[in-house]
């Protein structure tokens, strides 16, 4: 509820616990989970002598842990983060009503009634669903309304300074005129050839590196796992199927597929009576069991002007096209089999189907067989699923679980939190191998539903903390990021000096790759060249600018050889208006809020 109104007016970190709110106050109310804290109103901060409480800071922390989007085990780093906000948030609703900004009873009313999460299908305001909402996130309607009015001031005070700022034409002009330049310029990649000599790695340089960047070598935490599956595509394999079954599903599955049907259509009126349209299609039977084509005598019989011409084609149909008794009979029959009289509002007809709808059996045999296999499993894949819940939740291993239902006993390599491959990749997987009954206490894991066809139960065999691992181990990645960083820094003195070469006027042998006109979203050029060559002083008259720049993977030489106006694309700059007056507001924001911390008196206990 709150989110909404909060939107692009607070940290990611305050957001998380707004968004919160109504998942994890379904099971506790505000008040019960205060309670559950204690402490008596214990201070953790002071701002400009208002006091921030434990009880006021717990609420947002468990709230965030609560929903499940912030791990428990980065709680203490969350606390330290949310309270943060909250003396921001102190301080700006501080200098909101110190400033005279006010809402009254009836804009709180008319926020409430608006909001979509208290309106019934038809848009309108439902009493009933506000009242159940709040509860079910722990709010009376006046502890509500107390929390919305803050978080509207907030929002008030933060609206005023975005539109207070505001960019001069001129600014806009320039903004645009920027935005719509181009450049032609040629850039030249340097590689290790370019070096005198192959950079040297000494153990020293290994060592000093290593310590430099230890967060890099860490081993996350890991575990070894145990694991079986029951899957019921693997037990369908084994099934071998009878080719008469394999046709008969194939033709019951021709019973339902579209078809083209043929017609001939007798109608009866104040001219024909019902038993002389009769005879006439009785007629027409007879002619064609002495082996008349249909199509003939559907030109010949049918009161259907619009088909006669066609054979009586009526095209291919599905069911509930014409009927019920016309779906009956055309649905009833095989190609080439013509039905009895069949009667609708349009008259009377005989009825026959040309051609199915469906692949050929022999380009289906397989898919068939699988289906009729899974069918034939299917009591049997239960059965050991059951099984499977009840003898892992009671057995001290995976190894006798496994040889009492004749499964394989999978074994893992060392995997993260992060997963591993195949079946350790799967949603759920490794949030079960690391859950507390199954990494801690030492059970089996409860049973996994991987998908519809498989179930698994794992189990840790072995567990790791994470560490940083030796050198020793990660020698040769260290000595790969030393080489690469020395042969980038020696790269970097080259370019510094060719630099200073081409800019003295000398002519330098190089494979410079050329491009024209350029625009700041240009695609097919390394970004760091990019913004390099728009960042260059404009080239006087013919003399070409030079530069260099590097990234991870490359050191570049740059030339730019001119700079032009481009072509005014009218909806690109109005983006980029939009982007640079938010980021003005957003710069408003954020110097309010420095400017507060820097002038207020905050206590941390």
């Amino acid at each position: 509820m709150l989110q909404s109104i909060r939107d692009r007016s607070r940290s990611w970190g305050a957001k998380i616990i707004v968004a919160a709110v109504v998942v994890t106050m379904a099971l506790f109310g505000i008040e019960s989970l205060v309670g559950l804290f204690g402490g008596g109103g214990d201070e953790v901060a002071k701002v400009n002598g208002q006091t921030i409480t434990r009880q006021e800071l717990e609420m947002e922390v468990q709230r965030a842990i609560r929903s499940g989007q912030v791990p428990p085990e980065q709680e203490r780093a969350l606390r330290g983060q949310v309270l943060d906000e909250m003396i921001g948030e102190r301080l700006l609703l501080t200098f909101a009503e110190d400033g005279g900004l006010y809402l009254s009873d009836e804009q709180l009313d008319q926020v409430i009634v608006t909001l979509p999460e208290f309106q019934d299908q038809r848009g309108r305001f439902d009493t009933e669903l506000f009242r159940n909402r709040l509860a079910s996130a722990g709010f009376t309607p006046n502890s509500f309304r107390a929390a919305l009015r803050v978080d509207l001031k907030r929002q008030q005070l933060q609206q005023g300074l975005a539109v207070s700022d505001f960019v001069l034409d001129s600014e806009r002009e320039a903004l645009a005129s920027l935005q719509r330049q181009v450049r032609s310029f040629r850039y030249y990649v340097l590689g290790a050839e370019e070096l005198d000599e192959p950079v040297k790695v000494s153990d020293a340089d290994l060592e000093a590196y290593y310590q430099e960047n230890r967060e890099r070598y860490q081993r996350p935490e890991q575990v070894r796992l145990e694991y079986v599956i029951v899957d019921r595509q693997q037990m369908a394999e084994q099934v071998d199927v009878d080719e008469e079954a394999i046709r008969q599903a194939w033709e019951e599955r021709g019973r339902d597929a579209d078809r083209r049907v043929s017609h001939i259509m007798v109608t009866f009126d104040g001219e024909r009576s019902r038993d002389e349209a009769v005879a006439r299609l009785e007629e027409v039977r007879e002619r064609l069991a002495d082996g008349e084509s249909f199509e003939d005598l559907a030109l010949q019989y049918s009161d259907d002007p619009s088909t006669a011409e066609q054979g009586g084609d009526l095209g291919m149909i599905s069911r509930g096209f014409f009927g019920d008794a016309f779906d009956e009979a055309a649905f009833a029959l095989s190609p080439g089999q013509v039905s009895g009289i069949v009667e609708t509002d349009n008259g009377l007809h005989l009825v026959k189907v040309t051609e199915l709808d469906q692949a050929p059996l022999e380009e289906v045999r397989d898919d068939l067989a699988r289906g009729l296999a899974l069918e034939q499993v299917n009591d049997e894949y239960n059965r050991r699923v059951q099984a499977l819940i009840d003898e892992s939740f009671a057995a001290d291993d995976l190894a006798s679980v496994a040889d009492s239902l004749s499964l394989e006993l999978h074994e893992s390599d060392w995997v993260s939190r992060d997963g591993g491959d195949g079946v350790l990749s799967e949603p759920g997987v490794m949030s079960e191998a690391f859950s507390e009954d199954v990494l801690v206490e030492g059970f089996n894991s409860e049973v996994i539903e991987l998908d519809e066809d498989r179930r698994m139960v794992l189990r840790v065999a072995g567990h790791r903390e994470a560490t940083v691992l030796p050198l020793d181990e990660v020698r040769e990645r260290v000595a790969a990021a030393v080489e690469q960083r020395k042969q980038r820094e020696a790269l970097l003195d080259v370019a510094r000096q060719r630099v200073e070469r081409l800019r003295d006027g000398e002519e330098l042998d190089l494979d410079w790759q050329q491009v024209e006109q350029a625009t700041r979203q240009q695609d097919n050029v390394p970004r760091s060249v990019l913004q390099t060559a728009f960042r260059l002083p404009h080239p006087q008259g013919d003399e070409a600018v030079y530069g260099h720049t590097s990234d991870s993977e490359r050191v570049t030489l740059i030339a730019l050889d001119s700079v032009g106006a481009g072509e005014v694309d009218e909806q690109t700059e109005a983006f980029v208006a939009r982007m640079a007056q938010q980021l003005r507001a957003q710069a408003a924001i954020q110097g309010l809020r420095n400017h507060l911390r820097e002038t207020a008196e905050i206590e941390r206990y």
